[in-house]
């Protein structure tokens, strides 16, 4: 695994980026590392960020729980975390409650009995939709607890 430090005037455009893809405000980072996991995958370090790059999309890490607070959410049923946590997509019915968000948004799975982030994930409805609909996939699972971004993050963190 290659790492670089990320140039000042390229960490300004990268947290933009950021930005603009979770309609967060981020605070200001002063130093970004670059970790390249393979040619279109890349974790990115810094002081008050872990973030994961997939080709042009940038996902908040799941350890970064106070920002994953930032991030709309939909909270899902005991049966489906075993799933989620295998990388499978997020189905309707698994799904108890959750809050507003736009279709393509970066959003959270969380399970209801302790609210943790299990995991993050693009969503394929509206939430506006998703109220009217009772089956089929409603989130795309891009990062779960222990998937290959998790395990190298432990590289990095040694």
């Amino acid at each position: 695994m290659k790492s670089h430090n990320i140039s000042k005037s390229d960490i300004s455009e990268v947290m933009d980026k950021m930005t603009k893809q979770w309609h967060i405000e981020l605070p200001k980072a002063k130093t970004l590392v670059l970790h390249e996991l393979d040619d279109s995958t890349s974790l990115i370090t810094g002081d008050s960020i872990m973030a994961i790059r997939i080709g042009e999309i940038y996902l908040p890490f799941l350890s970064e729980i106070g920002l994953l607070e930032k991030f709309p959410k939909v909270v899902v049923d005991a049966g489906a975390i075993k799933f989620v946590c295998n990388g499978a997509n997020v189905m309707r019915p698994g799904i108890k409650n959750f809050s507003e968000f736009q279709k393509d948004d970066i959003i959270c799975v969380v399970e209801e009995a302790h609210n943790k982030f299990l995991s993050i994930g693009k969503a394929l409805v509206s939430s506006d939709e998703m109220s009217t609909i009772t089956k089929g996939e409603v989130v795309k699972n891009l990062h779960y607890i222990s998937d290959k971004y998790w395990e190298s993050a432990k590289l990095i963190k040694k």
